[in-house]
């Protein structure tokens, strides 16, 4: 998921949306109310930012100043009530990531990017054909990590909640709870049904970890990115200088299993492989296109391979896309989750929030990721066995060469390097 200023994460406190960057979030805040809104200000309110900013111009082939009349007409009694007619007024969209959070929700959702939640530690969205609550990742050793959820899991009930029908607030709201307390999730894995007991716990993430390797194709940088955070750029920053001092031939980007994160800390990582070329394009109802593109200012221009499977999601694939066609780095493994809507999530006068599906991303070839995702140029697939034991049984042995992934990326860094003609002091 990509945010802008903030992160979506389930597990932390919140739940990763579509691509806010889950791209599709772009944050944008405003000051404390300074008096309370009556019910029908706050329903009007949220009208009014959909009518400004929705993608959809034609919003889901609905009238909506007929929707607004409707709603505006009928009596309210206390917000709880108003707060009802919005998510209902709202699904009239037919759009899972444009939703309605009461205070307690949107307070929720407002995670700390500092790297430290509280929760189980995945990250989830809704899908937007089936409406089922879908696990876009878990966060590399977290309880839901090591209980072994993965990517694309469908979640059918939590602790004893058919989750048919729930919405992504919803299913947070049942998912978190205090360290130590435990939530048990029944999960569909293809045609499997299995069940889950996870302890919840408090999470403390770095986003970077980093290693130099003996390789066949020589001394190679590795570098496993876990999520767009706050500080993603920094680290990822130090790494590549710390890398580069100790001259590797060149690198292996890990993105497997990242869902995302900031937008901005996408682009900000983006520019420190690529010297020129656009990056990211975000288009709005009107068509309008922004873009985001690289500054000359790369710190490396050694060959690159970057490791992508089904859970990397929104703000990996907004990198890997534009490393990808810009021909600056080789994608090894399968296609990536496919998260490409842009959201802007809004405080509201009386303390609840309303997170807005306002555009869509391209890649700089123009390609539309929301649904197909990102396909690899070489493709090397994984059984959930072999993802299951790599990740959580035999640890030792990812980014090893009895790592397929891994290895196909050495193997293929191995054919740059030499057609570079790198010197054998970088290849020592």
């Amino acid at each position: 998921m990509v945010i802008t200023k903030s992160r979506l994460v389930l597990g932390a406190t919140a739940v990763t949306l579509s691509t806010i960057a889950v791209t599709s979030l772009g944050i944008h805040s405003r000051g404390q109310a300074l008096f309370k809104a009556s019910p029908k200000e706050t329903l009007d309110e949220v009208w009014q930012i959909v009518n400004r900013q929705y993608v959809d111009g034609t919003f889901n082939q609905v009238d909506w100043q007929a929707v607004r009349k409707e709603y505006l007409n009928k009596s309210y009694s206390n917000q709880q009530e108003a707060y009802k007619s919005i998510r209902e007024m709202l699904k009239k969209l037919g759009d899972p990531y444009t939703r309605f959070m009461d205070p307690e929700e949107f307070k929720n959702m407002q995670v700390d990017t500092s790297g430290e939640l509280t929760g189980i530690g995945i990250t989830i969205s809704q899908d937007e054909k089936t409406k089922k609550l879908v696990v876009i990742a878990p966060i590399e050793d977290t309880p839901a990590f090591k209980a072994g959820i993965l990517a694309k899991d469908v979640i059918l009930k939590i602790n004893d909640k058919n989750t048919q029908g729930m919405d992504t607030n919803q299913a947070v709201s049942l998912i978190r709870g205090e360290p130590n307390t435990k939530v048990t999730l029944t999960i569909q894995r293809n045609s499997t049904i299995k069940q889950f007991n996870i302890t919840r716990a408090r999470i403390e993430i770095h986003p970077v970890r980093y290693s130099q390797k003996q390789t066949p194709a020589g001394n190679v940088g590795y570098i496993r990115l876990n999520q767009f955070s706050a500080n993603a750029g920094k680290e990822m920053q130090n790494a590549i200088k710390d890398l580069e001092s100790k001259q590797v031939a060149g690198y292996v980007l890990d993105l497997r299993g990242n869902p995302g994160g900031l937008l901005f800390s996408s682009i900000e990582i983006a520019r420190m492989w690529l010297d020129k070329g656009t990056i990211v394009s975000t288009i709005d109802r009107q068509g309008e296109q922004e873009r985001e593109i690289a500054n000359g200012r790369a710190l490396t221009t050694k060959p690159l391979v970057i490791l992508v499977d089904k859970g990397s999601a929104s703000a990996s694939e907004i990198l890997s896309g534009a490393l990808q066609d810009n021909k600056r780095a080789v994608l090894v493994g399968t296609q990536t989750f496919g998260k490409g809507l842009v959201q802007s999530v809004r405080p509201l006068e009386d303390g609840s929030g309303l997170a807005v599906t306002i555009a869509k991303y391209h890649t700089p070839s123009g390609r539309d990721i929301n649904h197909e995702g990102i396909a690899p140029d070489v493709k090397v697939d994984l059984t959930d066995a072999q993802r299951q034991d790599l990740w959580l049984h035999e640890r030792d042995k990812l980014a090893t060469m009895a790592d397929p992934q891994f290895a196909k990326g050495v193997e293929i860094l191995g054919k740059q390097i030499a057609a570079k003609g790198l010197t054998s002091a970088e290849k020592k």
